[in-house]
């Protein structure tokens, strides 16, 4: 809930009008829109901690394959230690399920420990080492 707290606050100081949604409206976590209202979007907030790994992943379900639209969009947060600003990954929706839909495969073709062949899991993970989408505001187009 802080994650959102603090997206909210950075998007306000950007000039974008949002709004934390109540708890029980499935898949958005933040509604913004710019300060004519002549666009809007829906934000899913995913967070991780800052563990000095290569690069962050965040962990997802498996509906994040199929649970995309031109105005959704997730953003990832990459919390850090303390009095450290978080780090923001900006991503629209149809990316995020391209990501997890193709990663997800491709986990399922490779053989795992063992020899063995993984098995199909609900569990899915998006991560930014290129980081295409670090900071990119921009995205949101408010």
């Amino acid at each position: 809930m802080l994650e959102n707290i603090l997206f909210v606050e950075n998007l306000i100081r950007g000039g974008i009008i949002a709004s934390l949604t109540i708890k029980n409206t499935k898949g958005i976590d933040i509604l913004a829109s710019n300060s004519n209202a002549s666009k809007s979007a829906g934000i899913q907030v995913k967070t991780t901690i800052w563990k000095r790994q290569e690069y962050p992943s965040w962990v997802l379900r498996d509906k994040a394959d199929d649970y995309f639209s031109d105005n959704l969009f997730y953003i990832f947060v990459l919390l850090k230690p303390e009095k450290e600003r978080p780090d923001f990954y900006i991503v629209l929706s149809i990316e995020v399920a391209k990501h997890t839909r193709t990663n997800h495969q491709i986990w399922l073709d490779k053989i795992g420990k063992k020899g063995l062949q993984h098995n199909n899991t609900s569990m899915r993970k998006f991560s930014d080492k290129e980081k295409r989408y670090l900071e990119r505001w921009d995205l949101l187009e408010l």
